[in-house]
């Protein structure tokens, strides 16, 4: 599935963001979630009991599966999260039985 702008003309002020060690190329201001999914991350963070890859569900901070690590920061939901320049980000797989 890939993602893009609704209106290709709209343009915003691109900033380097990082994604699991890789810079890539996000509109400032946007959700982090929309940004991610726009560059086609293939998951977010892993279920810590069943193991699955999860991506976003709701895109309103309701059902926690855009759950990240932005800056060192743990469980940061991506759909609340507004891009700015120079972010870190990592997927959460966890295999600690965090929740």
């Amino acid at each position: 599935m890939s993602f893009r702008p609704i209106f290709e003309e709209e343009t915003a002020d691109l900033v380097p963001i990082t994604v699991n060690g890789v810079i890539v190329a996000a509109r400032n201001g946007q959700t982090l979630a929309l940004a991610l999914l726009e560059s086609n991350l293939e998951h977010f963070n892993t279920n810590p009991v069943s193991g699955n890859r999860r991506l976003p569900y709701c895109m309103m901070g309701a059902c926690f599966e855009c759950r990240l690590i932005v800056d060192g920061v743990r469980d940061v939901l991506a759909c609340r999260c507004e891009v700015r320049p120079g972010m870190v980000i990592n997927t959460q797989d966890s295999d600690d039985g965090e929740i």
